[in-house]
């Protein structure tokens, strides 16, 4: 058993009442480490740390090159550190090595984006209408900023939030899911040795309502930047709007992945499995709706099944593995839930649709499960289940794919599937969704923005624009000084 600490003011800590929780590797279903059980009075310490941090000392004396230099150490760190911080979070979150390894790599590259982005935040100094009058725009950091992160892809959502927030030169409170706290911890070891100085960035452990709500409600928290599903992020952002803080909401998805009968099935076939099934469906921007055309149904599913048949369940450190176990026991139980109710109400399970176990194993595996017969108002093909499960639907024309794709609450991301280029415009253009992939599925960077339509969330992260996320802009009057004829007449 590993027991962590939490990071509050440049001191690692236990909770001040000295609870405690654990965390338990999906993989082999037993406990391997233990964390600080934070509550209200631990938020406090962390926010009043974070407030100093912001308002006195170092930092607020830092320039923008200052605080962008940081960042790039930062990112070298964390590059050379990849495997060790890949393999803390596949025991938290049982994802597969082959995946998180080049996750954690990839994942350096946001710190060097928003290093290299912090000092080109340029100010204006609009034309004004008035004589003798000079107006200057600035942009300035918030203050204390709460990131919270979800169990699926803790570090890589973290950066997303850390390195924007830490560009324009917050401060920050990080609370991580309860069930993936220790990847985090590790990296946060990474920003003391890049130099970043106490209490700039700390961190609380454990769960939603002891800790997570106490920090969004707390008054001196400016910004909540949080990862998650619909009913949390519901939750948090009416918590968060009595002290009018900016809110960004990444939250869930029911992503159609579209296949015309002019596509490459060579590629829409593996573009259809990794959407669905890689990262074993825990991903907000899973393809978890197929839309098929006509054409093409019988001849694309008899492929798929037998691509997602092959797939080998087992250790996600088996580099020969292909389908990880699910995250935790609750989401496991979610995930058959959601299958029966796929049956019950009509659809038909073509392939899995069970609980396994693989030799060795004592985790929580679910089979690649796909149903067909699936009608668009079915809960199957409207809720999302965060799991290997696929809804197959059909469609005849372009009219009737968009009809479908964009009936839905959410709108995360879409897949298109297409050698004709008009149609790939048309389609990205109607489609309710704030990333659309024609031709590929699952891409991300730290060059472009980031978000979702419909309850699918707020905001944006990733890009040169989610900086702006992070700052707010000051407008500041410069006037000659000379009499004013009428003081009681606005100038």
């Amino acid at each position: 058993m590993q027991d962590y600490r939490m990071l509050i003011g440049g001191e690692w800590r236990e909770a001040v009442d000295g609870a405690s929780f654990t965390s338990i590797n999906p993989y082999s279903g037993e406990e391997w480490a233990r964390f600080p059980r934070a509550a209200a009075a631990d938020v406090e310490l962390a926010v009043q740390a974070a407030q100093a941090a912001f308002t006195a000392g170092d930092w607020p004396q830092w320039t923008a090159s200052q605080r962008g230099a940081a960042l790039v150490r930062l990112a070298g760190l964390v590059a050379e550190e990849a495997g060790r911080l890949a393999e803390i979070e596949v025991r938290d979150n049982g994802k597969l090595m082959a995946e998180m390894s080049n996750q954690c790599r990839y994942m350096a590259n946001w710190y060097a984006y928003y290093g290299g982005l912090a000092d080109k935040v340029e100010g204006l100094v609009p034309p004004i209408d008035k004589p003798g009058v000079v107006n200057m725009v600035h942009y300035e950091p918030l203050g204390v900023c709460a990131c919270i992160t979800p169990w699926n892809s803790p570090l890589l959502l973290l950066a997303w939030k850390l390195a924007p927030a830490l560009a324009a030169g917050n401060t920050v409170v990080v609370k991580p899911s309860e069930y993936t706290s220790a990847s985090t911890l590790e990296l946060v070891r990474l920003v003391e040795t890049a130099g970043i100085p106490p209490g700039v960035v700390n961190v609380v452990t454990g769960f939603g309502e002891e800790a997570g709500m106490p920090l969004v409600t707390h008054p001196l928290v400016r910004k909540v930047a949080f990862t998650g599903g619909e009913q949390a992020g519901r939750a948090i952002n009416q918590a968060a709007a009595g002290d009018f803080k900016k809110v960004t909401l990444e939250l869930g998805g029911k992503s159609p992945n579209i296949v015309f009968e002019d596509a490459d099935l060579d590629a829409a076939v593996p573009g259809a499995v990794s959407g669905i099934f890689a990262a074993s469906g825990q991903t907000c921007i899973a393809g978890s709706r197929l839309l098929l055309q006509d054409g093409i149904y019988d001849a694309f599913l008899d492929r798929l099944v037998e691509m997602a048949r092959s797939a080998k369940l087992g250790d996600p450190m088996d580099p020969e593995t292909n389908i990880s176990p699910v995250a935790t026991a609750a989401q496991h139980e979610k995930i058959l839930a959601y299958i029966e109710i796929a049956r019950a109400e009509g659809a038909t399970c073509l392939l899995g649709g069970r609980a396994a176990r693989p030799e060795g194993s004592g985790g929580y595996f679910v089979e690649p499960t796909i149903f067909t017969d699936v009608r668009n108002d079915m809960r199957i093909a409207q809720e999302e289940v965060f799991g290997p499960v696929l809804s197959v639907l059909r469609f005849s024309d372009e009219d009737e794919a968009v009809a479908i794709g964009n009936d839905v609450l959410y709108g995360l991301a879409a897949g298109v599937w297409t050698n004709d280029l008009t149609r790939a415009l048309r389609m990205s253009r109607r489609l309710q969704a704030g990333t659309v992939w024609v031709n590929t599925y699952r891409s991300t960077s730290y060059t472009t923005p980031f978000g979702g339509y419909k309850r699918s969330g707020l905001g944006r992260e990733n890009g040169s624009d989610a900086i702006k996320e992070y700052l707010q802009p000051k407008s500041v009057w410069l006037a000659e000084p000379k009499a004013v004829e009428n003081p009681f007449i606005r100038r």
